[in-house]
């Protein structure tokens, strides 16, 4: 590998580290200020309010910034039934397509993200005061995030499933040769009786 793919590797590395650390992060703040409020509210007979609105923005930040990592790991819905009645060599241009029109989504919401959060900077939340277009941040930075490793796992992501050996291969069936040598299939011995 060389030194430049040495550092791609390891910076998608941190990259995936420091996403899931953030949101790890933020779970654990979550169901913290939740629990908190459950005893507060059951054991001492108050609420905490400011701990509802918190968890809440948590919950959507963590929406947001793990839609990229749940992706990585397939875990999307995905219906591939065109894809799966076509023959195998042309899988993966119907996953390009696929990609390409997930990125022009991510990237028109990316736009209307920034610009919802500039039209909502002046909102308060109502309970600690936080200025909306910051909470609704989340939206922009999410897909642009989302978008990231859709375009680091590009390859992975269109070729699912998917190498060149077998593609070969099933060309090569396809066309009546071996897969194995690419050679014509050997014709019988002719009968000599």
């Amino acid at each position: 590998m060389t030194r430049a793919g040495t550092v791609l590797t390891r910076a998608e590395r941190l990259l995936v580290v420091a996403n899931q650390a953030v949101i790890v992060g933020l779970m654990m703040l979550m169901a913290g200020l939740v629990f908190a409020n459950v005893v507060t509210r059951y054991v001492f007979g108050f609420s905490l309010n400011w701990s509802e609105e918190i968890a809440r923005y948590a919950m959507v930040w963590i929406t947001y910034l793990g839609a990229g990592l749940a992706m990585r790991e397939g875990q999307h819905v995905a219906i591939e039934y065109l894809q799966s009645v076509l023959p195998r060599p042309w899988q993966p241009y119907v996953r390009a397509v696929v990609w390409l029109i997930i990125l022009a989504f991510l990237t028109v919401f990316t736009v209307a993200g920034f610009q919802f959060s500039s039209f909502a900077w002046r909102q308060r939340s109502p309970v600690m005061g936080w200025r909306m277009g910051a909470v609704y941040l989340t939206i922009p930075l999410g897909t642009m995030l989302f978008a990231l490793h859709l375009i680091i796992g590009a390859r992975e992501f269109v070729m699912k499933d998917i190498n060149a050996d077998e593609l070969a291969a099933d060309a090569a069936r396809q066309a009546g040769a071996d897969p194995v040598t690419a050679d014509p299939p050997p014709t019988p011995p002719a009968d000599r009786s």
